[in-house]
C-alpha cells in the first residue's frame, strides 16, 4: 500500500536555505558546515563522507560528464530538428502535404515528451548509466536507419524511436547530481544553450547539406557524431545516482592532500569530527565504473517510481515551470515547422541553405536568454541573499523573466507581420532571433526555479516539466498549419504574444508568495510516496 507523506517530512529547509554564512568568511572559521573554500558560501546540499558520493568528485571530472550530458542533447536535438530545412524538398519528393511533412518534427516532439515517463522511472529505478549508455547506443543506430530509410513512413518511423533517447538527458538531471545550488543556474546555462543550439545548428548545416548533397547526407555526418558521443559516454559517463539526506548536515571540513585543489570545492576530505557514519563502501575503481549495469534501487517498485511524479502537478511552481517552459518551445518548434513554407516560395525564393540562415539570429537569442536566464540569476541570487542575512529564496530567480518578457513578444509580432505582409526578410530572421530568446531564459529560470524549491524531488518534477511541455506543443504545432491557413501569420503570432505575457505574469504572485505559497503546500500537501 502506498503512503503518501509532505514535503516538509522529506525537506525541511522547504527551499528557502541558508547560502551565505556571515559568522565563517573561510572554513577554517570553526563552522560545522562546508563551505566553498576561501568564501562565506554554503555548499548546498551538503556532501556526504562517501567517496563516491559524487559532490566530492574533482571538479574535472564533473565537468568531463556535463559536457557529454551537453554534447548529447545537442545531437539528439539536431537529429530531431535538423531535417526542418528539407520540409519543402521532403515534401516533395514523397508527394506529401504540408501537414503531414511536418509530422517528421511534430510526433518526434511528442514522443521525446512521452519518453521522460518511461525513461526517468528506468534512470531511478536501475540506474542512470545503464539508461543513457543505451540511449546513446539507440540514438546511433536510428540515424543509420533514417539515412538507409527509403520511405516517408519508414522515416517517420526512425525519427520517433530516436526522439525517446532524448529523454535521456532532458530529464535524468543527472548534471544536476554533481553540482551545488550556487552553481546551478549557470550549469543550466551552458546546459540549455547546448539543448536550444542543436534546434537551430541542425538546421542551418542541414540546409547546405540538403543543397550540396542530400539530406541522406545529413543522417550519414550526425551518424558519425553520434558514433564518437556513445564512445565518450561509454568511457567517461559514471553512475550519477546516490542516495543523499537533504537536510543541512552538521559537518567539520578537513584537508585532503591527494585531491586538493585551490578552486574545487569538492575535493575535500571530512575529518574524524563528522556525525556521518564511516561504513561507507570503497571508492569505486576506473574499471568498475565502466559497469553498465547499476543495480536495482533496493525498496522500490517500478510501477511505485512511474505513478509517484504526477500528484506533484498540484505545486504552483512546478505548474508555472510547465507552463512557461510548454509555450516557449511551442513558439521555436512553430516556427521551425513554417519558416521554409515562407522563405522558400515567392516573394523570397530561397534555397534550403539560405532559408536555413534564418537560424543564424537564434543562436544569439539562445545566448542572451541563457546568460539572463542562467549565470545572471545566480549573480543576483547570491547578491539578495547576502542582503537579506545569507538567506536564499528560489524566487529570486523570476526576477530576470523581465528579459524574455519583452523580446519574445517583439520577436512574435516581428514574425507574424513579417511574414504575413511579406515584408523584409531581415524582419523575419531578427523576429525569430528575439522569440529565442524565451527558450533558453524561461527554460533555464523555470527549471532551476523548480529545482531550488524542490530539490529532494527534482528528478520527478523535472519530468512533469519536461515530458508534459512537449504534449502541449505537439498538441499547438499539431494545429499550427491550419490555423495559420485560416487565420494568417500575424493573428497567430499575435495571439501566442500574447499567451506567453499572460503566463509571464502568472510569475508575479509567485515572486512575492512563494515562500509562503513552498511553506503552505510543503506541510499540507501530501503527495510524496517515497
Amino acid at each position: 500500500m502506498v503512503v503518501y507523506r509532505t514535503l516538509k517530512e522529506l525537506d525541511s529547509s522547504e527551499g528557502t536555505v541558508q547560502l551565505v554564512d556571515f559568522a565563517a568568511l573561510d572554513v577554517q572559521s570553526g563552522s560545522n558546515l562546508l563551505h566553498l573554500e576561501g568564501t562565506s558560501i554554503l555548499l548546498v546540499p551538503q556532501p556526504s563522507s562517501d567517496p563516491n558520493d559524487p559532490l566530492r568528485w574533482p571538479q574535472w571530472k564533473k565537468y568531463v560528464i556535463f559536457i557529454n550530458i551537453c554534447l548529447y542533447s545537442f545531437l539528439n536535438n539536431c537529429f530531431i530538428g535538423g531535417i526542418s530545412s528539407a520540409f519543402f524538398t521532403l515534401s516533395q519528393d514523397y508527394q506529401k502535404s504540408i501537414s503531414t511533412t511536418s509530422g517528421l518534427l511534430v510526433y518526434p516532439i511528442l514522443v521525446l515528451g512521452l519518453g521522460n515517463f518511461l525513461i526517468v522511472p528506468l534512470s531511478i529505478y536501475i540506474g542512470k548509466r545503464p539508461v543513457f549508455v543505451t540511449c546513446s547506443l539507440v540514438l546511433l543506430v536510428c540515424n543509420i536507419w533514417s539515412a538507409v530509410a527509403t520511405t516517408f513512413e519508414n522515416l517517420l518511423a526512425a525519427r520517433i524511436v530516436a526522439s525517446i533517447t532524448g529523454s535521456a538527458t532532458e530529464a535524468l538531471s543527472a548534471a544536476f547530481d554533481l553540482f551545488f545550488l550556487h552553481e546551478r543556474g549557470h550549469k543550466m546555462m551552458v546546459y540549455i544553450i547546448f539543448l536550444a543550439s542543436g534546434n537551430s545548428i541542425g538546421p542551418l548545416v542541414s540546409g547546405f547539406v540538403i543543397t550540396s548533397l542530400s539530406w541522406k547526407w545529413f543522417c550519414w555526418i550526425l551518424t558519425i557524431f553520434c558514433a564518437i558521443s556513445f564512445v565518450f559516454v561509454f568511457f567517461l559517463v559514471p553512475e550519477t545516482r546516490h542516495e543523499r539526506n537533504y537536510n543541512l548536515s552538521q559537518t567539520t571540513v578537513g584537508s585532503d592532500e591527494g585531491e586538493k585543489n585551490a578552486t574545487d570545492a569538492t575535493a575535500i576530505e571530512y575529518s574524524a569530527a563528522s556525525n556521518e557514519s564511516s561504513t561507507y563502501p570503497a571508492k569505486r575503481s576506473y574499471t568498475s565504473s565502466l559497469n553498465p549495469w547499476s543495480g536495482i534501487t533496493p525498496g522500490h517498485s517500478f510501477w511505485n517510481i512511474f505513478i509517484r511524479p504526477f500528484p506533484l502537478m498540484a505545486y504552483p511552481a512546478v505548474f508555472w515551470g510547465f507552463l512557461s517552459y510548454s509555450v516557449c518551445l511551442a513558439l521555436v518548434i512553430a516556427v521551425g515547422s513554417v519558416y521554409s513554407f515562407v522563405l522558400q516560395v515567392p516573394p523570397y525564393n530561397m534555397t534550403a541553405g539560405i532559408a536555413g540562415l534564418i537560424n543564424v539570429p537564434t543562436l544569439f537569442g539562445f545566448v542572451v536568454g541563457a546568460i539572463s536566464g542562467g549565470y545572471l540569476t545566480d549573480v543576483f541570487s547570491a547578491r539578495r541573499a547576502r542582503r537579506r542575512d545569507g538567506v536564499f529564496l528560489p524566487e529570486d530567480r523570476l526576477v530576470l523573466l523581465l528579459v524574455p518578457a519583452i523580446t519574445v513578444p517583439v520577436g512574435c509580432l516581428m514574425f507574424g507581420f513579417g511574414a504575413q505582409q511579406q515584408l523584409h526578410w531581415a524582419v523575419i530572421f531578427v523576429g525569430y532571433g528575439f522569440i529565442s530568446v524565451g527558450l533558453t531564459g524561461v527554460a533555464s529560470i523555470g527549471m532551476t526555479y523548480v529545482l531550488d524549491s524542490y530539490y529532494p524531488i527534482a528528478a520527478e518534477a523535472l519530468l512533469l516539466v519536461n515530458g508534459l511541455k512537449n504534449v502541449v506543443a505537439f498538441g499547438f504545432l499539431h494545429g499550427i498549419v491550419p490555423w495559420t491557413t485560416v487565420s494568417g501569420y500575424q493573428t497567430v503570432f499575435g495571439a501566442m504574444a500574447g499567451i506567453f505575457l499572460a503566463i509571464m505574469a502568472l510569475a508575479i504572485p509567485l515572486y512575492i508568495y512563494g515562500a509562503s505559497i513552498r511553506h503552505h503546500t510543503s506541510m499540507k500537501f501530501q503527495l510524496i510516496s517515497w
